[in-house]
């Protein structure tokens, strides 16, 4: 078994559309998170809160920079994820493809390594 995270992926337009009618996308989501946990596969969900009520921290100079908001473009934000233990990544993919989203959201599916599979110090 692997652990899979679907990572939710929306843009302005996509989130607009599931704010429109949140009550029968939280009703579907309900549902869809069940049929995983029925299933054996849902180890996590969480949402995330408005971008804006965020900050960023960048490394990219000598000191942490921190800035208010989103980071990057607010036109596909990291929104919330299903972390998953699945047989296959065809399987993750398959219960990607079942993902409540609005039209022109997109669901990541990105394996976690194991522990064993991350590199120790000294190697």
């Amino acid at each position: 078994m692997a652990k899979y995270l679907l990572i939710m992926r929306g843009t302005d337009e996509s989130n607009a559309a599931m704010m429109a009618d949140i009550d029968e996308m939280m009703a579907t989501t309900r549902r869809f998170i069940e049929e995983m946990v029925k299933a054996g596969v849902l180890l996590a969900a969480e949402g995330l809160d408005d971008p804006a009520q965020g900050v960023v921290v960048d490394f990219g100079g000598e000191v942490p920079v921190v800035t208010d908001g989103p980071y990057g473009e607010t036109k596909e934000l990291f929104g919330g994820f299903f972390l998953l233990e699945v047989a296959s990544k065809q399987e993750a993919v398959e219960w990607a493809k079942r993902v409540p989203a609005a039209p022109g959201a997109k669901v990541e599916v990105r394996r976690v390594p194991g522990s064993d599979e991350v590199p120790q110090a000294g190697e």
